[in-house]
């Protein structure tokens, strides 16, 4: 048996529960996700001492590679990724836990070849037959894999070792599919057991909304409709499709990104205070939100949602062309690369308040950002002064690309006249913890390894999200755009998403690079 079970001196003291001994089997090993996200997410934990030194990986995927090209191909990918961010020593010992494994994910082959495989790493790395999978593949993949995983023998828990799978979204394609994709799953496997991930939730300010509102006591009794105005939610990205043409015309901004990410982070900022901090306890109030959130009817969808395609224009100087002629886009597609909506949750504490959501891509900056707009101050205070108007509080939570939070409010200009001026007060995590390496993944990995579901969601969670979002994707299907593209690239996107703040007397908080 290898004894490997020491680290390299160099890994610093572990701040935070180690992992588990386990396998992790990653499926789709030489797509992007792994070179770029996955194995530096697992060298970033290595490095913060939170592997267990009885780990592996293994790689599943078509291409017909070796062990040493896999540990090349990988090395090469993360030093592309991460520039000198690699410690040698280090480096040696995590890759002498790598494996491979080639074959066609449909073929039943594979999975008692993994199955053999798994023993031996197992005898010869101390994993106490903890396996997690992770399905870096396409979504027509998800069911059959954990299928097949199951016909093995590979998703059965005995004698204290555990067996998961983790899954990227998309989660289905409608509610329709998610709820069958949900009952494949739980034929094979208990819900404990599934891990849908959600890379937004690594994100750390993401993890801090809960901390922020439920550790400050100055933050929380003004958490409702009685202060709050309303809130924005804002997804913005300055790339196009990226050369997922064919992927992303199927799909559309709105499935892409309102049932996971957008459904997330209304969640949690809206969320009632739960029991403790048990991932189910969590879920639970996560999931009352979804809930509760008051589904659009046909008049609502035209008047309450707004959808774009960007068309030719200029990003950071650059001549950019339109969706449209996008590789593997049709030239007439009615597909929405921009979606904003005015969204009402019917609950006691958000009665009445608008949620405003917008995701949109070739958008003038990357920045994704919740704003808490608080009621305006009366104004009867001022009524003889030269101030003119009084501006609402603001409370931005930035997720990124810098994570932070800020709050802006007035205070008075210096001088013998009544004069104010907005400031910002700004915490930027990096500024004040220092700059940790991070991707995202290494939190959710993490928490897979220790059995903490929290920031993963559960089916009732899914499905939820898909029960907003399905009666607007039925009335856009049945009343197709006509005006695409109708907005330029490098733009904030379509006029009617002002127009669905100014009707109400309100307007998007825009952020410049």
């Amino acid at each position: 048996m290898a004894q490997l079970a020491e680290q390299p001196a160099t890994t610093p003291p572990r701040i935070g529960k180690q992992g588990d001994p386990c396998v992790m089997v990653i499926f789709g090993a030489a797509g992007d996700l792994t070179g770029r996200m996955l194995i530096p997410a697992l060298y970033n934990l290595a490095q913060a001492g939170l592997l267990s030194p009885d780990f592996a990986v293994v790689g599943v995927a078509r291409a017909q590679l070796s062990n040493d090209d896999f540990k090349k191909r990988v090395r090469d990918e993360v030093e592309r990724y991460c520039g000198n961010c690699i410690e040698n020593k280090l480096w040696e010992w995590f890759e002498n836990r790598f494996y491979y494994l080639p074959g066609n994910f449909g073929d039943d082959a594979l999975y008692p070849q993994l199955k053999d495989l798994l023993a031996k790493i197992d005898q010869d790395h101390s994993t106490h037959q903890n396996f997690f999978y992770y399905l870096a593949t396409a979504p027509s993949f998800f069911g059959p894999i954990v299928e097949k995983l199951a016909a093995a023998g590979l998703m059965e828990q005995a004698n204290n070792h555990w067996r998961r799978v983790i899954i990227e979204k998309p989660f289905g394609h409608d509610l329709e599919s998610a709820k069958t994709l949900n009952q494949q799953l739980l034929k094979v496997a208990e819900e404990t057991q599934i891990y849908r991930i959600d890379h937004y939730l690594g994100k750390e300010t993401v993890q801090n909304i809960l901390a922020f509102r439920f550790a400050n006591g100055i933050f929380e009794p003004v958490w409702n409709r009685r202060y709050i105005d309303h809130v924005q939610i804002s997804v913005a990205e300055t790339v196009g499709v990226e050369g997922r043409g064919s992927y992303f015309d199927q799909a559309g901004s709105m499935r892409d990104m309102v049932p996971n990410h957008i459904m997330q982070l209304i969640s949690l900022t809206a969320m009632e205070p739960p029991i403790s901090f048990d991932a189910n306890a969590v879920r639970d109030e996560q999931a009352k939100i979804l809930h509760a959130i008051q589904p659009l009817s046909d008049e609502e969808v035209l008047s309450r949602t707004v959808r774009g395609q960007y068309g030719d224009g200029t990003e950071e100087g650059t001549r950019v062309t339109a969706y449209r002629s996008e590789p593997d886009v049709p030239a007439d597609s009615r597909t929405e690369t921009f979606v904003a909506m005015k969204l009402l949750i019917d609950n006691w504490r958000w009665a009445d308040v608008p949620f405003y959501l917008r995701t949109g891509k070739r958008m003038p900056v990357r920045n994704t950002h919740i704003v808490i707009q608080f009621r305006q101050a009366p104004f009867v205070l001022f009524r003889d002064t030269p101030v003119g108007h009084l501006m609402p509080n603001q409370l931005v939570l930035h997720i990124q690309p810098e994570e932070g939070i800020s709050l802006q409010f007035a205070a008075k200009v210096p001088g013998p006249v009544m004069r104010l001026g907005t400031v910002d007060m700004n915490f930027e995590y990096q500024e004040y913890f220092g700059k940790q390496p991070s991707t995202g993944y290494e939190r959710l990995l993490h928490d897979c390894m220790i059995g903490d579901q929290t920031l993963f969601q559960r089916a009732d969670m899914v499905e939820a999200g898909w029960s907003v979002v399905n009666p607007i994707l039925d009335i856009w299907k049945a009343l197709p755009p006509r005006n695409f593209p109708n907005y330029a690239s490098g733009t904030w996107g379509p006029k009617e998403a002002d127009d669905l703040l100014e009707r109400d007397g309100r307007r998007w908080r825009n952020f410049e690079k």
